[in-house]
This record gives structure tokens, C-alpha cells and sequence, in this order.
């Protein structure tokens, strides 16, 4: 399955067959559906449709919540005329229809303002419109345009994958460059001990109370509470075993923004740690480039669905 980037754009227009259209009646001439698609944390979606087509609402806001997961999305469906001022030629039994039920419904509403010139001209175009026709143009546009913006997303995501594939490989180098150096490091430290330890020697000549035994389990003890601390190992263990999650992840496909997400999260706890129980310059400096890398991949995730 293809990765989603919850960005994305499409615009299609259509025109409505002119077989069975009546000049008089001004007909939209075409019909335009945009969407535009940014990145959220629920599915947010917002409609503007024309009154002449509000009826589609309900079936286009489930069209785009059965593609889209995540993300607010905008759709615009608008109707353009060859003349905006080109109004129907209202028909004789169209007013008297209208007069009638003016007629009924102030006989019960005396107070109801009596229909304008312009109302009256409004109610003539819509009766004048192949309202069925109309609507399956416009139902056609917003699946076209639908699959233009999930083709959008996917080409955005499959941008997402390469740079995250990318993160996931340094940090994976990084990784393999901070293990040698954690043997060096207890090394060095052996060494401080070994020198501590002959001075503590020294100065337990100079006292009695002082024993040869009691001095060397404290030594023994400074090391082994020291190599517990600087011990990185389950922490390198863990991050490789996140790293192949998001691989496998991104090669899956679907939606696992939230997923990998919690999988950044855990990232840059091991790398946290890391950092904390450095005892080298050379692993602190390790710990900072994952970070470095570790948030540039969570800049990347928050846009994936």
C-alpha cells in the first residue's frame, strides 16, 4: 500500500452535455471541484457547494471520509455560466404555479412579505434545470478530483519515505560508530581506577584503620556501579529494533502516521539516554547527531497520514 502525505491538491473541471440544454435556462456551462489537503491530527473536513448542489453534501463528505483517514480538508465545488446575467425566461405555468402557492401560503400567513422579482426568477431557474443531470456532473467531478488529490498525496508520500529511509540509515551508522567506542571508554576508566587504586594504597600505609581489603572492594565497587552506568548496550539494541520497525513500516504502507509517531518518541528516549550515560566526548557527540536526525524525522512523520 502507498504512504499518504496528508498535503495534497487537485482541481478538475467538467461540463454538463449540452444535448437536452435549453438556451433560456442559463445552465451552469461547467463545474469546478478543488481540494486542498494539509496536515491535522483528526480528519477535518470543510465543504462549500453551491444551494444548487447542496444536496450532493451528504455523499461527498463520504466519498472523501472513506479515502482520507487524517488531515483538514477543503472542498470547493463551484458553477460557472457563460453569462452570469443571462437569467431564465420564466415560463407561464411556472408563475402561475408560483403565484398559486404565494396565494396558499399567505391565505394561512397573512404576515409572509410577498415573493420579489428576483426570488421569483431564482425558483424559475431552478425548475429550468435538469436537477439529476446536473448533479451527476458534479458527482463525477468530485471523484475525479478525489482521486487527483490521494495520487497528489501519494506522490508527496512517497517523497516522506525517501527522507525518512535516509534518517534511518544515518542513525543506523550512528549507531554502529557509538559501539566501538564504549570498550574504549571502560578502558580508559579501568585505568583511572588502577591509578586510584594505587594511591589509595599509598595513603592506607599512612593508616591503620584502613584496611588492603576494605580499599579494594571499594574499588571493586566505584568499577562495577561506573560499567552499569555507562553500559549502552540495550539502549543501541532498542533503537536498532525501532529503526527496523519503521522500515517495515514504510514499506507496508497504509496508514501509520500515529504509529510512527510513538516509534519517534521511543527514538529519541534511547537517544536521550544515550546521551545521559555518556562518559566520552565521542558518544555525547554520537548522541547529538541522532537527535539531529531523530527530529528531522519527526518534522517528515507529522505529515504523514
Amino acid at each position: 500500500m502507498p504512504v499518504y502525505s496528508m498535503t495534497g491538491y487537485a482541481n478538475v473541471v467538467a461540463s454538463p452535455p449540452n444535448g437536452e440544454a435549453d438556451s433560456s435556462s442559463a445552465r451552469p456551462s461547467s463545474i469546478s471541484v478543488e481540494m486542498r489537503a494539509v496536515n491535522g491530527r483528526f480528519l477535518d473536513l470543510s465543504m462549500r457547494i453551491p444551494e444548487e448542489l447542496r444536496s450532493l453534501e451528504p455523499l461527498v463528505r463520504d466519498l472523501v471520509s472513506a479515502q482520507c483517514r487524517r488531515g483538514k480538508i477543503e472542498v470547493r465545488i463551484n458553477t460557472q455560466r457563460e453569462s452570469e446575467a443571462a437569467w431564465p425566461q420564466p415560463q407561464t405555468e411556472v408563475l402561475q404555479r408560483l403565484a398559486g402557492l404565494e396565494a396558499t401560503v399567505r391565505a394561512a400567513l397573512p404576515q409572509a412579505q410577498a415573493l420579489s422579482v428576483h426570488e421569483a426568477l431564482q425558483w424559475c431557474r431552478t425548475g429550468s434545470q435538469a436537477a439529476g443531470e446536473l448533479d451527476g456532473v458534479a458527482l463525477g467531478a468530485v471523484k475525479s478530483c478525489l482521486t487527483g488529490l490521494m495520487e497528489a498525496r501519494a506522490r508527496e508520500g512517497d517523497k516522506l519515505v525517501a527522507i525518512l529511509l535516509e534518517r534511518v540509515q544515518r542513525l543506523q551508522e550512528l549507531a554502529t560508530e557509538a559501539e566501538p567506542l564504549i570498550p574504549a571508554v571502560i578502558q580508559r576508566q579501568q585505568q583511572r581506577f588502577l591509578e586510584r587504586w594505587n594511591e589509595a594504597l599509598t595513603a592506607a600505609s599512612a593508616q591503620a584503620n584502613v584496611t588492603q581489603q576494605a580499599l579494594q572492594e571499594r574499588a571493586l565497587n566505584e568499577a562495577a556501579a561506573f560499567a552499569i552506568r555507562i553500559d549502552v548496550a540495550e539502549e543501541l539494541s532498542r533503537l536498532r529494533a525501532h529503526l527496523d520497525e519503521v522500515k517495515r513500516l514504510l514499506a507496508k504502507g497504509g496508514e501509520l502516521g500515529k504509529r510512527l509517531d510513538f516509534l519517534i518518541q521511543e527514538l529519541h528516549r534511547e537517544a536521550n539516554t544515550l546521551g545521559s550515560k555518556s562518559a566520552a566526548l565521542e558518544l555525547t557527540n554520537v548522541s547529538v547527531e541522532m537527535k539531529v536526525a531523530i527530529e528531522q524525522m519527526r518534522e517528515q512523520v507529522q505529515n504523514i497520514e
